[in-house]
This record gives C-alpha cells, structure tokens and sequence, in this order.
C-alpha cells in the first residue's frame, strides 16, 4: 500500500508544473459573476458560499442543513429518482463531486454530503469514528425521508460508506468505495520511509494522528497542502483549477477544521477494532480503483462481503470524480442499476 503516485503522474499531462491561472470547472456561468471575477479582491473573499456553489450546477441542486445524530450537517441535494448518497474525502468536501453530480441527477436524487467535521458541517469534539459517522448519514437518509439508499463514497468517506453497509444493512441498497478501503489491520504496516523506489509515503496518516500541530502549522495556509497533494495524486493538474483548490483551501485554512479532519484518522485505531466486529457485507459492494489502489482493492475487499466486484478506471490516480467524471458516472450507473 505505499503507493507509487510518482511513478503515476507520467500517466497525463500538465504533472510538474501546478496550474496558476483557470476558472471554475463544472460552471462556466461562474466567470461571469462579476463578484468572483473580480481581480481587485483575494480570491478567498470572491468565492461563493455554499448555496451559491450549489447554483452553479446544473440539476437544480439546494445547499441545505439537518441535525442528526448531535451533529448539524450540510448537504446539497439534486435530481429525481432513486436516493444517491454520496460522501467526499480528505482534504476536500461536497465539491469534489461537482463534476458527476448533474450527470448522475439524471436518473438519482443525489445527495452530497459534507461529513461530520468536513466543509459546513458541524465540527464536534469526538464522534469520528466511522461507524459514528455512518450512523450521522444513517439518520440523515431517515431525515430525508427514506428507508434505503445507494451510497458512493470516496477516500474517508469510502471508510463511512463501508461502515455504514456493514451497520446499517436495511437501509443499504449497494454501496461503492471509490479508491480507499476501510482501516484494516495492514494499515499498521504502512511504511513512514519506503526504500527508493519501493513507493510512495503516506506521510500525512502520522501527520494526522498528531494532536495540535497541523491546526499550528496549517491554518491559514492550506492551499499549499491541497496542492501538494494534487500535484502528487493528479496526473494532470488542469482537471482541479485554482477556483476548486480555493473552495477547499478556505475550508481547512480554519483550525478547528483541520482538528477535526485530523479526528478522522486518529479514529483509525478505533476503526480497526470495529472491522474486526463486522461480519460480511451482504448489499453488493463495487470497488472503483486506480491505477494505484487497484491491487489494494483486489486483495481487501472480496473478504469483506458476499457480493463484490472492482472495477479499475484506467489512467487515474486518487480523485476519481474530478479526473474520470464521465466514466465513474457510467460505471455507478452501470453498478445501480
């Protein structure tokens, strides 16, 4: 699991220079708000809020709120037909699915959510373990109005989209994990310094589980960690433009947001022990894996429940929404179906 995200980046364009000038990715109309155009303000202070974000979007998406479980979360909700929950990663929050979303507002009602501690949601001191936050969204499709749902999430939240079908089996229809497994025992052979050219460090799991640190040293300055990550985990850096690195970098430029996203992984120990609780999945689990999660997917999850299938999407790298919108699209519809 050290991936090789050095080795992958020769698999597009544009991976050793980072993107400096661009405009929103999904909605052209938004460089013509005048207030987001405008050169005269930082970007920070020209960007919109949540509900305008949602606007952008073509399928007559709404931000909006519910607390559940003692926690307020956010959420943005779209389209007609069958619930599509879908739950976003580190460091990033709803907005990473902007791409697919109106695509899959076609035939779902989606449902993007900002997890517990994540963009405008609620950031309590403790509750980030996954089986915590499955149950926020658990309670959250209950709010909603219904009895099941799909559910697609990635990185962190393909943590809590596993949880959630592992505790919730009424309420799961079928589940996707998109690049990321849910903490398992191997994670505590990840290596901190890989041999040359044996992988790539996940440095930022030990850099999470410290407590006070990453609040001291990242606040203020997370668009330097977003784009580091992106040009590490993005073969081609035009695909996340500086308008979305921005959406991002304002959420985690706040400590108490980098507090709680750290809960996530300081969690993981927790997370383990649940694993070990669980019997199979019973709802059919898709996996969608990366050129570089591929292996890790093929060996984790088919001890994980009785009906799983992966699927590789060629060519990508970590964040499958922005980079492969139109084949992730097909392949969940394909999966949903």
């Amino acid at each position: 699991m050290a991936l090789s995200r050095r080795k992958m980046l020769t698999l597009g364009t544009g991976a050793t220079t980072l993107a400096t000038v661009g405009t929103p990715t999904v909605a052209r109309a938004g460089t013509a708000d005048p207030d987001v155009a405008s050169p005269g303000r930082p970007l920070h202070a020209r960007l919109p809020d949540d509900r305008g974000l949602a606007r952008m979007l073509p399928g007559d998406f709404r931000s909006r709120y519910a607390t559940v479980n003692g926690v307020r979360l956010h959420y943005v909700i779209g389209g007609r037909g069958a619930p599509l929950i879908l739950l976003p990663g580190w460091p990033q929050s709803w907005w990473a699915y902007r791409k697919v979303m109106p695509l899959l507002a076609r035939r779902y009602r989606v449902v993007a959510v900002d997890l517990r501690g994540m963009g405008s949601s609620g950031r309590p001191r403790d509750g980030y373990d996954k089986k915590t936050m499955a149950s926020d969204i658990h309670q959250l499709v209950h709010r909603l109005g219904w009895r099941s749902a799909n559910v697609v999430g990635h990185d962190i939240g393909s943590m809590v989209a596993f949880s959630y079908a592992a505790n919730h089996p009424q309420a799961t229809r079928k589940v996707a994990m998109l690049d990321t497994v849910h903490p398992h025992p191997g994670f505590y052979d990840l290596p901190l310094l890989p041999p040359p050219g044996a992988g790539f460090s996940l440095w930022w799991c030990a850099f999470n589980q410290t407590g006070m640190l990453p609040e001291q040293l990242l606040a203020g300055r997370s668009r330097h960690l977003v784009d580091w990550l992106l040009l590490h985990s993005l073969a081609d850096q035009s695909l996340v433009s500086p308008f979305d690195r921005a959406v991002y970098a304002r959420i985690y430029d706040q400590p108490d947001a980098i507090r709680a996203a750290g809960g996530w992984y300081q969690s993981f120990h927790r997370d383990i022990e649940d694993l070990a609780t669980y019997g199979p999945v019973t709802a059919p689990l898709l996996g969608v894996s990366s050129e570089a999660s591929d292996g890790e997917l093929r060996r984790v999850l088919p001890d994980l429940g009785t009906d799983v299938r992966v699927v590789k999407l060629d060519n990508t790298i970590h964040y499958l929404p922005e980079e492969a919108p139109e084949r992730l699209e097909e392949t969940l519809r394909d999966f949903f179906a």
